[in-house]
C-alpha cells in the first residue's frame, strides 16, 4: 500500500505531516511527499521538506491512494482553484482510490466536486463550510468521516487517533 502526501510548497501543517509519516513508518504504509515545487518545502513551524515527486506527476497507477496536508500554504498558494490538482482528486475518485482530506484542505476535495451526498467533517473555517454546502456535502461535526473513499479529518488536533481510525479503514493495521 502507498499514499502520495501532498503539502504546499509553504506553510503546510509541520504537525500534521510529522504524525502521518510517524504513523505510517510505524505501520509500514508507503508514501511519497509530494508538492508542486521541486525546491524544498517550509512548514508553517520551519520543517522543511524536500518533495519525492512532482504532485504533476502522481498517477492513480501508482499510489492507493492521496492525502492533501492542511496548513495555510493551502489558501495563499489557492490550491482548490488549481486546475491540475482538483482533476488529479476527480480521477482519483473515479478510480475508487482512497482520498483523504485534513481540515482545510477539505475545501480542495469540495471544489473537486467529489463530495456531493457525502458526510464531510467539516472544521470551523467558514470558506471551507461554504465550500462543503455550495457542493451539497453533507456537514458533519465528527472529527472523521468516511463516506466509500473519500476521508476527511475536522483538525490535526487528535491527528493520531483519527489516522489510527484512516489506517483501520484502509485494513493497513
Amino acid at each position: 500500500m502507498k499514499f502520495a502526501v501532498l503539502i504546499s510548497p509553504r506553510d503546510f501543517s509541520d504537525e500534521t505531516i510529522s504524525m502521518i509519516k510517524l504513523l505510517f513508518d510505524r505501520w509500514n504504509v508507503g508514501y511519497d511527499i509530494a508538492s508542486y515545487t521541486k525546491g524544498e518545502c517550509v512548514g508553517s513551524h520551519g520543517a522543511i521538506y524536500r518533495p519525492d515527486i512532482n504532485a504533476g506527476k502522481i498517477s492513480t497507477q501508482n499510489y492507493d491512494g492521496i492525502i492533501l496536508v492542511d496548513g495555510e500554504g493551502i489558501n495563499s498558494y489557492k490550491l482548490q482553484e488549481f486546475r491540475p490538482l482538483l482533476d488529479l482528486l476527480s480521477l482519483f475518485d473515479e478510480k475508487k482510490k482512497r482520498i483523504c482530506a485534513i481540515n482545510n484542505a477539505i475545501k480542495i476535495v469540495a471544489k473537486a466536486n467529489i463530495i456531493k451526498g457525502k458526510y464531510i467533517s467539516t472544521p470551523r473555517d467558514e470558506e471551507t463550510a461554504r465550500l462543503v454546502t455550495l457542493f451539497h456535502g453533507l456537514h458533519s461535526e465528527n472529527q472523521i468521516e468516511m463516506a466509500d473513499n473519500l476521508i476527511t479529518i475536522k483538525d490535526h488536533r487528535n491527528l493520531e487517533e483519527s489516522i489510527g481510525s484512516f489506517l483501520d479503514y484502509i485494513k493497513a493495521r
